[in-house]
Parts: C-alpha cells; structure tokens; sequence
C-alpha cells in the first residue's frame, strides 16, 4: 500500500518503519528540515530500542522515504497518517492546531480519493474536525478514521509489530477493510482487530492510558498508608495483584509517572469530561496525587538533612521517567534535581542514555557522569530515580567505598530492605520501612 504519516516524531516513526517493514511504501513527513535530513542519514532523534536499525534497513531497501513536501506525500499515497504532536494547552486541553493544520495540507493536496487516519492523541470529536478541515479544501473523497496509538516507550517496535489489540474507528465498512488488510501482518497470531465507531475509538486511548495512570497514583496513595502504619507495600501489592479481576500490572509503587503521554492524557480527559459536564474529580485526585509523589525523595532527603543542604553532594542514578528512553518529560527526577539544587546542594548524575536530554534541561546546574560509579565519589547518599538493568545489581561495596556516608535513596525499591541492612547501608525506599545498618554490617 502507498502511505503517507504526517509528523516524524515518536509515534510517526515508529508508525512508518513498522508499516515498511511490511511491504508498504511508506513517505515520512515533517516541517522541521533538519530533522527529515538527520532522518534521511539515519539519525533518530530520539532514543528508542531497535528503531534505528529498522529505519535504516527500510531506506536502504527503498520502503521508507522522508520528506518535507507534505503536497508530494499526500499525492503518491492513498493512505494518510496524522501523527502530529497534541500537547497540552493552556486550559489543559489538548492543543489540536497541529493536527488540523495537517489536515488542511491534506485536503489541499488531495487529487483523487483518500483515507485519512487520526493516529495521534486526540479528544473526542477530532475526527469531525479533520474531515470538516479536509473538506474545506477538495471536493475529492474523504474517509476519516481513527486508530489511536498504544506505544509504550522503551518497547514501541514490540507494541506494534504484536499489538494486545488494534483499535479502528470507523464510519465506512470499506475503509475498514482497507485498514484490516494493512494490520493483517501484526495480529497473525490472534490478537484482536476491533472495529468500532469513531468517537468510541476517540475515547479508548484516553481511557486506557488514564487508567493505568489510576493504577499508579492509586498504589503510591496506599505507598504512603503503608509508611504511615509500617506495613510492607510489596506484600500489599502481591497480594492485591493476585486477585484475578485486578491482576498485578501497573501495581508498583515508585516516585509518579511522567512521560508525554500519562500527564498530558490525563488532563486532556478531565477537561474533556468537565466540558461535556461529566464528574472528573477520580482524574483531579490522579494527578494531585501524582504531583504529591514526584516529590517522595526530595520530601526523604530533606527529612534526612535538614532543609539547608549547603555543601553537600546527592549522586543520582536514573534521569529519564523510566527505562529504555531518553525522555524527560515530566520526569520526576526533575523535581528532586531541582528541589536539592533550591537548597543549595550539589548534584552529579547518571544515566545511560538520557544525559544530553539532561544537559538542555538543566544545562549545566548539575553535573554529569560517563559511568554510574563515577557519580558516587564523595557523595553523602544516591539517589535511584530509573530502573535501568545496570542499577538492579550493582556492586554494593564499591558503592559504600565511593560514598561519604552509606545512605540510599531508592524510588524504584530495586534492593531488599534487609539486605540493604546486612551489607550496612542506610536505606529509604517507597512504601516499605526504612532499612538502618545492623551493628555487625
């Protein structure tokens, strides 16, 4: 099939090579020229598990192409992807200028019929406005559809070539047989296509990421009772998560979630829902209360130190808002950085591959480290804000050996407290009691 995704970012990439790698011929634009030259020489600009190696294959061998002639693309294919940004607006909205500029283009270039599909996150009724923006610029054809996205970072390439499900809105049978025959590839062992209307499609994006989000503030609520009564949050969560109807993923406690997606979705979906004068208060608590836990380990240094933290020295291991991926949005480690910064501490950190997202954030405020141990030297306790594999056994030893004083603060609970104990270490981890050295440790 000849395709064409509008916006080169995270999920358009990711979109266009896994569709090239079927057999599509598949035109990548963006209005950014750097980034479609930077593309073009094989240079993602962002930091995704295996997506490189698959753009440049899908090049080479003539399937994916990268352009800034938006006109051109939308000519040669018949399929239209809109995977443009949808960040958050003032009022917490989603802003949809991007989406329905790409739809204007659209319509403006158009010579025969076409199906477009809105893949990027948006409200509902998103749909109307597109083909409204498309129509007012052809008379040619138009079929809208929706097929929202559910790409989780670090895992992306694995998300769409096994999807759990693909989500079709549609108004038109024949479009979405157009759409079936394209995903035909990737649910090949039986994952679900489902096909349903497009404001239905509109809302399940949102839903589901809100949910998880819910998950999430919901454990970290029940984190904070438990360090409250001196309970164990990893048995609670063991013992919730096995209950069938709620099973046990997205059930672990840690420092709030951050990304592109969970933040802005969440409020995008609460003032949809207060528009259409719908109860959002569940979706205010989710947020407050993730706003509260991004705040955890500052909150534990300070009742540590003391609130003047002059002269002292915090390692940090873990910069992005979770593993495999370089991305800082609303990452928590940013508050905690900012937070020891305020009261006057130092900060050297780590990360294995988030440090040049690190540096345009924080420019040089806080230091940076080559290699995790290096971070420690001289410091009066680590920080662990990422569960990155080298973080999970690292040599306890040597880090008491680097460290001025043995303390750890771990908001990804990646150690036992009781070993933490035996080998003499200070520890703080969410949800759990603190660990303090035995006497013979």
């Amino acid at each position: 099939m000849k395709i064409a995704v509008l916006g080169s970012g995270y999920v358009g990439l990711t979109t266009g090579a896994c569709l090239a790698e079927t057999g599509n011929d598949v035109i990548c634009t963006d209005i950014r020229r750097d980034r479609i030259d930077a593309l073009r020489n094989g240079e993602i600009p962002f930091f995704e598990p295996g997506l490189q190696s698959l753009v440049v294959q899908n090049v080479a061998e003539g399937r994916l192409k990268f352009t800034t002639d938006v006109a051109w693309a939308v000519r040669e294919s018949y399929i239209i992807f809109i995977t443009v940004g949808t960040p958050t607006d003032e009022d917490d909205s989603a802003d949809l200028r991007h989406v329905i500029a790409a739809a204007g283009d659209v319509g403006r270039a158009m010579d025969g019929e076409r199906i477009v599909i809105t893949k990027s996150t948006v409200p509902v009724g998103t749909a109307r406005l597109v083909r409204e923006a498309i129509e007012a610029e052809t008379e040619h054809a138009v079929r809208v559809c929706s097929n929202p996205e559910f790409l989780k970072e670090g895992a992306a390439l694995s998300d769409f070539r096994k999807p759990d499900r693909v989500v079709l809105g549609v108004d038109d049978e024949g479009a979405a047989e157009v759409l079936r025959d394209l995903y035909a590839p990737f649910v090949r062992t039986g994952n679900e296509i489902l096909v349903m209307d497009i404001a239905s499609a509109e809302i399940t994006k949102y839903a589901a990421n809100s949910m998880l989000a819910a998950r999430i503030s919901f454990m970290n609520s029940i984190a904070r009772l438990c360090e409250r009564t001196g309970a164990d949050v990893d048995m609670v969560r063991i013992g919730v998560g096995s209950d069938r109807r709620i099973g046990p993923t997205f059930l672990f406690p840690g420092v709030g979630y951050g990304g592109s997606c969970f933040p802005k979705d969440v409020k995008a979906l609460a003032r949809n829902m207060k528009r259409m004068e719908v109860d959002a208060s569940m979706l205010d608590a989710v947020e407050a209360i993730n706003t509260r836990q991004k705040r955890c380990l500052l909150e534990r240094c300070v009742d540590r130190f003391g609130d003047d933290l002059t002269g002292m020295t915090f390692a940090v291991w873990g910069l992005a808002f979770k593993p495999n991926t370089d991305d800082m949005r609303e990452a928590p480690s940013l508050v905690t950085i900012r937070g020891l910064l305020d009261r006057g501490a130092r900060v050297v950190a780590h990360d294995p591959v988030a440090m040049s997202q690190a540096r345009r954030i924080l420019g040089n405020a806080i230091e940076y480290r080559g290699l995790n141990y290096d971070a420690l030297d001289g410091a009066d306790a680590l920080i662990i804000h990422t569960e990155w594999n080298p973080y999970r056994r690292p040599d306890f030893a040597r880090i008491r050996t680097l460290l001025r004083r043995p303390i750890i603060f771990d908001g990804r609970n990646l150690y036992s407290p009781v070993t933490m104990s035996e080998l003499g270490f200070e520890y703080y981890s969410v949800g759990r009691p603190p660990a303090r050295p035995r006497e013979d440790g």
